[in-house]
């Protein structure tokens, strides 16, 4: 069995499949997907992935405000709190700082990122990241309010083997997705090939960043196959051993999901 760790299932373009989101997992399920963590961005999508993850059996979700929503509203931590109990929550985030796109709203998304670390330490859940250009204050972060007992993972990475190791060192996971199969990615590539097997997850961010032979095309979450494939020939091992230690380190990560 396969995980999509991170998909935005509210988000999927659906034209191709009639508008079906039950083609678009059934698909996934063909290729050996047995789980999808549907995440949430915003306060707006909360009730939305919650729905999703409550119609199917395989899907579990998160909740969050992504670093480049924090203008649409801000939780604090007691409202994180209340939104961790939902059903089928198995996550905080996706959260985290993103200097690449937004510099003006930094000391804004460092405050948001400190309230989600704060709450999922209190809550006891991991926390979902995401980091761009943010390396350094991504971790001071992480160190002083994050919880290593729960910690989390730095999702669709992109960053230095510098970064990574940190995060590896604060108990965190690291997931990749299709990025690491594009031609310019050989710096990724080489993260890929040193992070330890028992740390690594898998995803495809969907409908964003589809891995080749299909980029520039919608991603699906049937398309983490190929992902896990590409790692597991990077790595010199069988897919199907891939496939069973990135389950077993996603359950391990997320135990509500199980």
């Amino acid at each position: 069995m396969l995980v999509d760790s991170h998909c935005h299932l509210d988000r999927l373009k659906l034209d191709k499949f009639d508008g079906d989101l039950d083609a678009v997992l059934d698909l996934a399920r063909s290729r050996g997907v047995g789980q999808f963590l549907c995440v949430g961005i915003s306060l707006e999508n909360v009730d939305r992935v919650v729905e999703l993850a409550g119609r199917y059996d395989d899907v579990v979700c998160s909740v969050g405000v992504h670093p480049l929503d924090v203008d649409s509203g801000l939780a604090d931590v007691d409202k994180l709190l209340e939104l961790a109990a939902r059903p089928k929550v198995v996550a905080l985030g996706e959260t985290g700082l993103d200097y690449y796109y937004s510099t003006e709203t930094k000391d804004v998304q460092r405050q948001s990122f400190s309230a989600h670390l704060q709450a999922a330490g209190r809550a006891g859940l991991p926390v979902i990241v995401h980091t761009r250009d943010a390396r350094a204050d991504t971790i001071d972060l992480i160190r002083e309010h994050g919880s290593t007992e729960h910690a989390g993972v730095l999702h669709c990475f992109t960053e230095s083997w510098d970064m990574a190791r940190a995060a590896l060192d604060l108990n965190y996971y690291i997931s990749l997705s299709g990025i690491v199969t594009f031609k310019k990615a050989e710096e990724l590539r080489d993260v890929a090939r040193k992070l330890p097997l028992d740390r690594l997850l898998v995803e495809t961010d969907s409908p964003y960043l589809a891995p080749v032979p299909y980029r520039g095309k919608p991603n699906i979450p049937a398309y983490v196959r190929d992902v896990a494939e590409f790692i597991a020939d990077l790595r010199g091992i069988p897919y199907e051993q891939l496939a069973e230690i990135t389950t077993e380190n996603f359950y391990r990560l997320f135990p509500r999901a199980a």
